[in-house]
């Protein structure tokens, strides 16, 4: 079972990583390119990206957390499960909710979103999207973190109970 704990650790590393890289592609996106509105159709494809992959992940790891979960403790294995629940369903309203949302209010503008006025309620309220899918996506990469490092410390605990139960087996091979 320690395969299948080191590959959800990578799944769930690889992800996080993901998120963190997007952070950075969006702020190169909208300091390189000539326009706003095509820094913003990069960063809303990459965030699509990440939000499938966070979902699709997730999902499995809830699945996969029911393979060999015998040995490990209960309380943490649900906590895990929770964290994973709150990545997939961040990920859901991102890309379901709130992008549905954006792009709406896009369709509404006509035009490029900075071309509107700052107290128009179109803007006022594409803003506040943007402002809540930010906090959508950085929950998202907390519950990852927690549940990379849960899931990294299960590793290292059933190894020491092994250690420990095997400490006066002396049929088997002395190990450093």
């Amino acid at each position: 079972m320690k395969f299948i704990s080191d590959i959800r650790l990578l799944l769930t590393g690889l992800w996080l990583g993901a998120g963190v890289f997007f952070i950075g592609v969006a702020q190169a996106a909208f300091s390189v390119l000539p326009e706003r509105e095509l820094a913003g159709a990069v960063v809303g494809r990459s965030l699509s990206i990440v939000d499938y992959a966070g979902l699709a992940i997730a999902v499995l790891l809830i699945a996969t957390s029911f393979v060999g979960s015998a040995r490990v403790s209960k309380l943490w294995l649900w906590v895990e499960r929770l964290l994973l629940v709150i990545i997939a369903a961040a990920c859901a309203v991102q890309e379901f909710v709130i992008g549905f949302w954006m792009s709406s209010i896009r369709a509404q503008a006509g035009g490029p979103i900075d071309a509107i006025a700052a107290d128009n309620p179109l803007k006022i309220r594409f803003d506040e999207l943007h402002q809540n899918s930010v906090w959508v996506l950085m929950v998202a990469m907390a519950a990852a973190l927690i549940t990379f490092f849960i899931i990294s410390n299960r590793t290292f605990a059933a190894a020491k109970a092994d250690i420990k139960s095997d400490i006066y087996d002396f049929s088997k091979e002395f190990k450093v």
